[in-house]
């Protein structure tokens, strides 16, 4: 497929319809780094409420402690995957990214923002400057983004971001509040095990 051909949204619902998942970060020893992360910043915050754009398949959500949650993805078959996984949790909602922006204002907002493992698989330009407007306008505190910062185009779907420049840019009313580096560094030989993700966490001045 030519790059400029080339549909985020596509490419993650055929995915999901052909049996595919989330990718290696959501399951194994990286789902549960990333787990310890997010639980450990919401005991210490006492987080009340979370929305997560990127939900996935919802693997790593199993493995969070949260209260009140909502996961928006743009693949309709992933969020049939979460409604049905967690069919018997009334804590958890999901949407699609339509019907997210459909929302009355007020269920629009959370204290925590998550984008985990999906900048860098926004290739569309005006796809990504959408997706980081979408998360500093429905955070009223903290976000965590756990992706690359870095420039680099590495694959047909995926596009290293300096996203940090763009919130520099864009949000001058944030700040970074805490980076905490992934405990396994990315090696091309052990894609499925490791990493280029770190956490960034973000605070509203």
């Amino acid at each position: 497929m030519n790059k400029n051909e080339f549909k985020s949204n596509k490419y993650w619902e055929n995915r999901y319809n052909s049996g595919g998942n989330s990718g290696s970060g959501s399951y194994g020893k990286l789902a549960q780094f990333k787990a310890d992360t997010i639980n450990k910043f919401i005991k210490e915050e006492k987080i009340q409420n979370i929305v997560e754009f990127g939900c996935g398949d919802g693997n790593n959500l199993s493995l969070y402690s949260i209260n009140s949650y909502i996961g928006i993805d743009v693949s309709n078959k992933a969020i049939k995957i979460c409604k049905s996984k967690f069919k018997n949790d009334l804590s958890k909602k999901f949407f699609t990214l339509s019907e997210f922006k459909m929302q009355e204002n007020s269920n629009k907002n959370a204290e925590l923002i998550l984008s985990l493992d999906v900048i860098y698989h926004l290739i569309e330009d005006e796809v990504y400057n959408e997706y980081m407007e979408l998360l500093f306008n429905t955070s009223s505190k903290y976000i965590i983004i756990y992706a690359s910062n870095y420039n680099e185009e590495f694959c047909t779907h995926v596009k290293h971001r300096k996203f940090t420049n763009w919130i520099k840019e864009n949000k001058k009313n944030w700040s970074l509040k805490n980076f905490i580096k992934n405990i396994y560094k990315y090696d091309s030989k052990n894609p499925t095990e490791t990493t280029f993700a770190d956490f960034y966490i973000f605070e509203r001045d």
